[in-house]
């Protein structure tokens, strides 16, 4: 099993978006980030052995980390096909021996029914762009109604948001911690080169 040092060294190869879609948020999620989150997940006792499901799952980076620490199976949820794409070659570079199964739909309706100990790894879009607010809660939604425990990327000072969402589904938020999130420059409205953001990482027992 990779420590996160080295977990953080294998993601290194994981590719991210070709053409980013504004409208979806899309970003590669930081291989450090996708590590420690799933570092942690794993020390808790919620990825070996565990359905893993990542919705909204990009070009695979957190698919990809919980399938290198020994789940029973890794489920990849996303609306567009060209990151899927991206995914599955991914999967190739990184070799890890768990099943991971891509699936093209849309995370806020995923047609997932599991009947096993499953654990949503995520890192939602944050609802920056306008017309588009709160689009980290159509996620939740969908996890509130497949998972049993989850890990969610969210926006700093997201707190009192995760917390009241929790408690309206009566669930509970077991651990947060605050990360960096490194943006480079993907859209023509960014004007700079490279940006850090602060976030917010969330596990949730429902």
């Amino acid at each position: 099993m990779p420590t996160k040092s080295e977990l953080t060294q294998q993601l290194g190869v994981v590719a991210g978006f070709d053409d980013p879609r504004v409208d979806l948020e899309q970003y590669r999620t930081p291989p450090e980030l996708a590590a420690h989150l799933v570092h942690t997940a794993d020390l808790q006792g919620d990825i070996a052995g565990r359905v893993v499901v990542d919705l909204g799952c990009g070009t695979g980076m957190l698919a990809l980390s919980a399938a290198l620490r020994g789940p029973k199976t890794v489920v990849g949820v996303d609306i567009d096909p060209d990151p899927l794409a991206t995914a599955r070659e991914n999967e190739r570079k990184v070799a890890s021996t768990s099943r991971v199964s891509w699936v093209r739909a849309d995370a806020t309706q995923a047609p997932l029914c599991p009947t096993e100990s499953t654990t949503v790894v995520m890192n939602p879009p944050f609802g920056a762009q306008s017309g588009n607010e709160h689009a980290d809660r159509a996620f939740l939604e969908t996890t509130a109604d497949i998972a049993d425990v989850s890990y969610s990327i969210h926006n700093a000072d997201s707190a009192d948001f995760i917390e009241a969402f929790a408690d309206d589904h009566d669930a509970t938020v077991t651990h947060a911690f605050e990360a960096t999130f490194e943006l480079p420059h993907s859209f023509e409205f960014h004007t700079e080169e490279r940006r850090s953001i602060d976030v917010e990482v969330f596990r949730i027992e429902w």
